[in-house]
């Protein structure tokens, strides 16, 4: 997916470092804005993870690092949730005067608490997500139950967090106090979708019962069932994502963007490739995408070339059967049909018949479904070699090409 790499300025004059991850074609249909987990950062691999998500359905995200995280500038030791929302504002404010204001907020962990303070200062905002979210900010002091005394003592402690060492400042835990979520989340009047874990160990599932018993309708929640808290696995993480997604478009600014394929109005075939090699098809008035894996510089977002071929093939082998089947009234219940296709040279192959440099083997498995006798069943694979794409592909083939 393409991605920008954006700087702008806190209130506090620091540079904040964050990415804009985009549609595969650039254009997004709306923005959302995601603050990470305390301590982490915006390459997390479940925040890539779930961006990814959202690009393909369309949505830009916009990813920064908080005060003294990642690549940002600022001294980790003077910030505060406050801050956080503070810089959250501020990233929201540069995305709507660079491009338009986000439409969604995502926030993980602490994150989370952040999005729910700041949708009371960006009331253009349209929908909030929360990922294993606290509902009150100081749950986090949990995380420095062994350094609290020394806090309170000396003003300050070293912290270990997630394997890296960090100054947490008697600041941090006096602006923890007195924040008043119940009312912040009663008044949101925003779509809100929480997502939780059951088996989060960090931030307990009765954190997300709080925030959605406190909240308003519009509200959803969704239990990512075995996640860890951090969404450490991949398939939770884009799981996560797809459920973000979907949830999202109810809510997000419907917009039809012009096409290359709008005038296209009869049952031509036509492509068209931008950058890279993400292709869109528009076949008898039906979209397709056709893409390459990433390994020979794809994007891998839909089946290559050969797989269109292959199902082609395997498609109307399946139809043929089925309207023969049909015709003869015989007990076809259903056929699957598998394509494996390869490329050889041709002295590889006992059954050529013709000396070529190279040739293409489609290996075609069939099953039939149905109480059919020995005799319908070989008759059926014969009638398998006769369906359309199947001749076409054994004829001589004429392609003419021109310029438009």
């Amino acid at each position: 997916m393409p991605t920008q790499k954006l700087t702008f300025k806190n209130a506090r004059g620091e540079t904040l470092i964050g990415r804009l991850d985009l549609p595969v074609d650039g254009v997004p249909d709306a923005y959302a804005l995601f603050a990470h987990c305390f301590t982490c950062s915006k390459d997390l691999t479940a925040v890539r993870t779930i961006g990814r998500a959202l690009n393909r359905a369309g949505i830009a995200v916009f990813r920064f690092d908080f005060t003294g995280l990642g690549e940002s500038e600022g001294d980790f030791a003077d910030t505060n949730v406050s801050s956080n929302v503070d810089d959250l504002v501020d990233a929201a404010n540069f995305v709507a005067d660079t491009f338009e204001m986000p439409s969604l907020l995502i926030g993980h962990s602490l994150g989370g608490a952040a999005v729910l303070m700041a949708a009371e200062r960006l009331p253009e905002v349209g929908a909030i997500v929360t990922i294993g979210a606290p509902a009150q900010p100081e749950h986090v002091t949990h995380l420095l139950q062994d350094s609290l005394a020394e806090i309170e003592a000396s003003g300050e402690a070293c912290v270990r967090l997630a394997g890296r060492e960090f100054t947490i400042k008697k600041q941090f835990l006096d602006d923890l106090e007195g924040t008043n979520m119940e009312r912040i989340i009663g008044n949101l009047r925003r779509p809100l979708l929480v997502l939780h874990s059951p088996v989060d160990n960090t931030v307990g599932i009765d954190n997300a019962r709080a925030i959605f018993q406190v909240a308003k309708h519009p509200k959803s929640f969704v239990s990512l069932d075995s996640a860890d808290h951090l969404l450490s696995r991949p398939s939770d993480a884009t799981a996560a994502g797809n459920i973000i997604a979907g949830w999202a478009r109810a809510y997000l600014p419907a917009r039809r963007r012009p096409s290359w394929h709008d005038d296209i109005h009869d049952n031509r075939t036509v492509v068209r490739t931008e950058e890279g090699l993400r292709t869109e098809v528009m076949a008898n008035g039906f979209g397709l995408v056709v893409d390459e894996p990433l390994a020979v510089g794809g994007t891998n977002s839909g089946p290559t070339p050969y797989d269109y071929l292959a199902a082609a093939l395997g498609s109307c082998t399946s139809m043929t059967l089925r309207l023969y089947a049909d015709r003869k009234g015989w007990p076809l219940e259903a056929v699957t049909v598998e394509i494996d296709h390869s490329r050889l040279h041709a002295e590889d192959c006992r059954d050529c018949e013709q000396e070529t440099s190279r040739m293409d083997r489609f290996e075609r498995t069939v099953t039939l479904e149905g109480d059919l006798d020995e005799i319908q069943r070989q008759r059926l694979l014969q009638i398998a070699n006769r369906c359309p794409v199947h001749r076409t592909l054994e004829s001589q083939i004429q392609i003419d090409t021109q310029l438009a």
